[in-house]
Parts: structure tokens; sequence; C-alpha cells
């Protein structure tokens, strides 16, 4: 197996979704708590935090969906099926996940004497998991994806976090409320996303809002999911004492969700993986950097 089997079987790519907004939240926290660079050790560590997370997500859920991949068309060719990622591979790579991910949450505590990281790593890790088995028993999966993206900058605002300061300092605020808009951002795509396995998930008993309540319903939720996005990040402006910066960066961001909105409709969802990767990631990367940048600056 090559790096780009890999990559691909982990869908590397969609880091772009997550890995913005814990930055934001790192960098914001810094900031929050006396100066915008959180140093080389925290951001490294946060980001080897993430890269182990996603890859221990991505993995899982693989291994626990194979065989349903295996009979949807639009899945069928995964390296997980194929058998281009093997089963002893993609355990090997889960207990490696586990073990790198406490090593990484350790650092917090052994360099910067903060136990939060790795007294939440394995909860963190489970929620993660059972994502990959929600569909089996609730349309609300998309909410739960959305959830274990939206940790992300909650997380690394607990990185960040003084020493001697409570996970619930109420400076937190700022990244509850961008957990909480990354939640309904992603539920909003996924909602999207599932409306090509909509006759599958129903044929075999799975369990997405498109399945349970026809299309025209999943696109009004997914819409108001997108409406409660741009609310919410426009309470982390006010909250987080963000600049122009950022609210330029939401704007953009809204107006793409906009686009993305328009791409797709019911009668056509041709264009549903352009909508779900090109405008989300550039939503990631310019509001991110956007919203980074406003860190600096002011």
């Amino acid at each position: 197996m090559n790096l780009l089997t890999f990559l691909d079987f982990i869908k590397f790519s969609h880091s772009i979704f997550a890995l913005p907004f814990a930055l934001i939240a790192t960098f914001w926290a810094s900031r929050a708590v006396g100066g915008a660079w959180p140093g080389l050790s925290k951001l490294s560590l946060i980001i080897v935090c993430m890269v182990i997370a996603r890859t221990f997500a991505m993995t899982f859920n693989r291994y626990i969906d194979r065989r349903i991949d295996a009979v949807n068309p639009r899945t069928a060719k995964r390296p997980s099926v194929t058998g281009a990622v093997s089963l002893r591979f993609m355990w090997m790579t889960l207990v490696v996940c586990v073990m790198g991910f406490l090593v990484a949450t350790a650092g917090f505590y052994l360099l910067h004497q903060n136990p939060w990281p790795l007294i939440f790593a394995l909860p963190v890790l489970a929620w993660l998991g059972v994502y990959s088995l929600t569909k089996r028993f609730t349309a609300l999966c998309h909410f739960w994806l959305g959830i274990s993206l939206g940790l992300a900058p909650i997380g690394a605002w607990v990185a960040i976090a003084p020493p001697a300061a409570s996970p619930l300092d109420p400076r937190g605020i700022t990244a509850i409320l961008l957990g909480l808009g990354v939640t309904f951002w992603v539920a909003g795509f996924d909602i999207l996303y599932a409306l090509q396995d909509e006759e599958f998930d129903r044929r075999e008993k799975l369990h997405s809002i498109p399945a349970a309540l026809g299309r025209r319903q999943a696109f009004l939720i997914s819409r108001l999911c997108h409406l409660l996005t741009i609310a919410v990040f426009f309470a982390v402006g006010f909250t987080g004492n963000f600049h122009y910066l950022y609210f330029l960066g939401l704007a953009f961001a809204a107006l793409t969700l906009l686009i993305e909105q328009l791409l797709v409709s019911e009668k056509d969802i041709s264009r549903i993986n352009f909508a779900f990767m090109t405008a989300n990631g550039l939503i990631g990367l310019v509001f991110g950097a956007l919203a980074i940048a406003d860190t600096f600056i002011f």
C-alpha cells in the first residue's frame, strides 16, 4: 500500500473542514490569555492531535462500514472494500492512533502542566468512534458528525487555557459558540451529501434525514442549519472581540453557503460533490485564514 492509497483511505483532503476552526480557536485563545502566538509546542501538539483523531475516526468508520460500503455502488471501490487496505492494517492503525493520541494529549500535561486534554482524550475518541454506528439507529447522525468536528475548536481552547483554568472558563464561550457553528455547518452539508444515498439507505434500513423525511424536508433542514451557522459565527465575532477581517471572512462564508445551496436542488443533485468539497473547502481555508489574521493584526 502506498501513501496515496492511505491518504485516499482516510480522506486526508477533508481535513480542511475542521482544522482551520481548531486553529482559529488556538490563536484566538492565545490572544485571550495574553498573546496571539500560542508557542510552537502547543501549536504542534494541537495539529498532531487533530491529525491523529481524524485518522482514528476515518479508519474506524471504514472498518465498521466495510460491508455496507461493499453493496453501495458509490462506495464499492473504497480501499477498505477492495482490499487495498487490509483489516490487519486498519486494526494496527487504530491501536497506533489511540496510543499516539494519549501520548500527544499527555504532552500538554508534561510540558505545560495542563491535564485537561489528557482527561478528555478517551471520551473524545469514543465519541468519534460511535459516530460510525449512528446511521444504524438515528437520523440525527448528521448532527453527531457535526459535534465531532465541532469538538475541534473547543478542544483547542481547553489545550491553550492556562494550567489553573477550568475548561469551563467563561472566556471559553467563544470557543463553545465556534464549535456550535461548526456543528450546524457540518450537519447542513452532510445532509446534502446524504442525498446521494437516499434510496440506498431506505433499502438497507439505514438512518439519515433524507431517507427518513424525504428530499424536500432534507433541503429545508440543511438550509436552516446553514442559517444558524452564520448566526452563531456572527455571535462568535462579538463575544471574541474580532474585527473586520473576521467579518469579511464570515461574509465570504455566507455567500459560499448560499452558492452551495443553489448548486443542488430537489430535482438535480448532480453537482453535490462540487458543492460538498469545493465550497466547504473554500470556507475552511478563506474564513480560517482571515479569522486567524484578525487575531494577529488587532
